[in-house]
């Protein structure tokens, strides 16, 4: 296994790279499969055919509880309490704003939210990570 920054071969029980720092399987220059170049935002390595992108993994704890996001939304959506939870902060902050401001602005848009929890539109966290299904 190689580094997906720096190209240099990795121990496989190594957490991350001695050379570089970087987390193992974090970085995009290299193949993890045979250490080689890889062009930017490609699925597959010209090299050795190996696959580029996977799905991601939790690093330094376990996935995000589908059950707590939903009831989260449900409950404090307005104030964008679900969306700190799953890591997008960003929207937290906006629907913090628009509830102290409108009165009512966040709680639309966390009752969307809401729904795309239930139907399972929305299933992933901020860092791509799939929601853990508990119902």
């Amino acid at each position: 296994m190689y580094c997906k920054n720096c190209g240099n071969e990795l121990n496989e029980n190594a957490v991350a790279c001695m050379s570089c720092g970087f987390a193992k399987g974090d970085g995009s220059k290299f193949c993890a499969n045979c250490g080689k170049e890889i062009n930017p935002g490609a699925a597959i390595c010209t090299n050795c055919g190996a696959a580029v992108t996977a799905a991601k993994v939790a690093v330094g704890g376990e996935q995000k509880s589908k059950l707590v996001a939903v009831l989260l939304a449900f409950f404090l959506g307005s104030i964008g309490i679900h969306d700190f939870y799953l890591g997008y902060t960003k929207y937290g902050i906006i629907k913090i704003v628009l509830t102290v401001c409108t009165g009512v602005g966040g709680g639309i848009w966390a009752l969307i939210d809401f729904i795309r929890l239930l139907v399972g539109s929305l299933d992933k966290d901020a860092n791509g990570v799939e929601l853990k299904k508990e119902f």
